[in-house]
């Protein structure tokens, strides 16, 4: 009796079907709730802190806390959130405890002075030894909240990508471009000076106009953070991920012997390590463009609105009004750096196609982000040159010189934001690593150099007389060896194909 010929066994493993766009573009929303919170940091932080009584060559300790907890809680994410087997996602459980940790992080930090007080500071002297404490604590929860939230959210975004290379640039774009919306929210907020009118309860006898108009500012930030975090993940729902056979729950290996199984325990930061020693050629190259670009940057972005008070307008913390109008300008600074840091983030992809490639566009806006750093030495010797000659305030060219740098720097601040986490993701995927894991390991690049500008900045500029310039030149000099070797060692990413992977982070 002739045999029924069997049927093609299907496929045991089907391709999945690619995320729609709508989902990218919620769960990058989130970066807009993360970023508006950044911006004030960024804005009114560190003249906060000084107001608090926190002198300019310390202030950028308390920046120190960022890149220590980014150096261990978001490989540490990374890594338990590739592993995560919560009904919920892999993800979701993460960016959801990150949320809850930045709304308490910004009531700590918000209401410091408040605190302080109630714990027997004084009103009418500094420095607040109480309010800086409570300040400090809540500085360091809230670092540790971005960092639990912004990992899985890009991680998020390469699970969505399905490994395909244009999806993933696209991702990252979609979510530097909702990092500018946050910014241009942030520095809009930070800049009116009327808003804790809408709360008239924060303006108390312990936090005066300014430290009222900044607690506004984080009760708006948590409410956009919670609405656009609960809108993303109720419309996008991840699946229960299912370890792959061998692996156990937290990482361990199961070994057979005698029919049982027994797990073999496998550190975390011993994997940490592990992946580094087996990264890849372009990744390590990936890693130290990005090192050297950070250096470059976190000088000015963590001493921009100083530098416009105090070498811009020639005022000084807690003197005078000067140094608060220079310091409401260096935010509309911020807000047009926002502005064009957008327009860049949706222009990436056919930018890149023009100058040839993302490894030449990244080299070329390390070029001008060198330039935009050397031009804040002109402009400062410039207005200089007009308070020797009795002006009480900048003339308009200086202004218009000081925001043009602002607003330029938008341009290599969108690839910086971008571009790095892009390759990141595609250089992983080609080599089997989870995504968590490996934009962890990204990270190490990002707060390895901020942790050093942290620490010498303060010292550096005082060895040439206080100031913020000195540490801007060597943010020049960084950013040009970077623009160097993105040029010349950087790999360009693999055309855009789905990139077969046998293990790692599976998606």
């Amino acid at each position: 009796m002739p045999t029924k010929p069997m049927p093609p066994a299907p496929e045991s493993s089907p391709a999945p079907e690619t995320s729609p766009l709508r989902k990218m573009i919620l769960v990058a929303s989130i970066a807009a709730g993360v970023q508006f919170g950044w911006a004030l940091q960024l804005s009114l932080l560190t003249p906060y802190v000084q107001l608090l009584g926190i002198p300019h060559t310390w202030a950028a300790f308390i920046w120190l806390c960022g890149p220590i907890s980014g150096m261990l809680v978001q490989p540490t994410v990374g890594y338990y959130s590739d592993r995560c087997t919560s009904r919920f996602g892999r993800r979701s459980p993460f960016i959801v405890a990150g949320t809850a940790l930045v709304a308490l992080a910004v009531f700590l930090i918000g209401f410091a002075a408040d605190l302080g007080h109630a714990f027997g500071d004084p009103v009418d002297r500094t420095p607040r030894t109480r309010a800086i404490v409570v300040f400090v604590v809540g500085f360091w929860i809230l670092d540790v909240a971005n960092n639990t939230l912004q990992g899985p959210c890009r991680a998020l975004l390469a699970d969505l990508a399905d490994e395909r290379v244009s999806l993933t640039r696209n991702a990252n774009a979609f979510f530097s471009f909702f990092m500018a919306v946050g910014n241009v929210l942030g520095y809009a907020a930070g800049s009116y000076q009327k808003l804790y009118h809408v709360f008239p309860f924060t303006k108390t006898r312990a936090c005066d106009q300014y430290c009222a108009n900044l607690k506004s500012c984080f009760f708006i930030s948590i409410a956009l953070l919670v609405t656009l975090t609960a809108i993303a993940l109720s419309c996008v729902r991840e699946k229960q991920f299912v370890l792959p056979m061998g692996e156990g729950k937290n990482g361990n290996s199961q070994e057979e012997n005698g029919g049982e199984k027994r797990s073999v325990r496998v550190p975390f930061f011993g994997d940490l390590f592990g992946a580094l020693r087996e990264l890849p050629r372009p990744m390590w190259v990936l890693l130290l463009v990005t090192c050297l670009n950070w250096i470059a940057w976190f000088p000015f972005l963590l001493f921009d609105t100083d530098w416009m008070g105090k070498e811009v307008y020639g005022g000084e913390v807690g003197q005078g009004s000067t140094y608060d109008k220079g310091v409401r300008a260096g935010a509309l600074g911020l807000m047009l750096n926002s502005v064009v840091l957008g327009l860049m983030s949706l222009a990436i992809a056919p930018v890149a196609r023009g100058v040839g490639g993302v490894k030449r566009l990244w080299g070329i806006v390390n070029l001008v982000l060198a330039v935009c750093l050397l031009m804040t030495v002109l402009v400062t010797k410039e207005a200089q040159h007009h308070r020797v000659a009795g002006a009480s305030a900048p003339p308009t060219g200086v202004k218009v010189g000081a925001l043009a740098v602002f607003a330029v720097l938008g341009i290599p601040l969108a690839i910086t934001y971008s571009i790095p986490f892009a390759l990141a993701s595609i250089f992983s995927a080609a080599s089997g690593s989870g995504q968590g894991l490996s934009l962890g390991v990204l990270n190490l690049a990002i707060v390895i150099p901020q942790m050093l500008v942290s620490v010498t900045s303060g010292p550096w500029d005082d060895l040439f007389g206080g100031g913020n310039l000195p540490a801007f030149v060597v943010g020049a000099i960084a950013a040009t060896t970077s623009a160097i070797l993105s040029f010349t060692m950087l790999p360009s990413p693999p055309t855009d194909v789905k990139i077969d992977v046998a293990g790692g982070g599976g998606h």
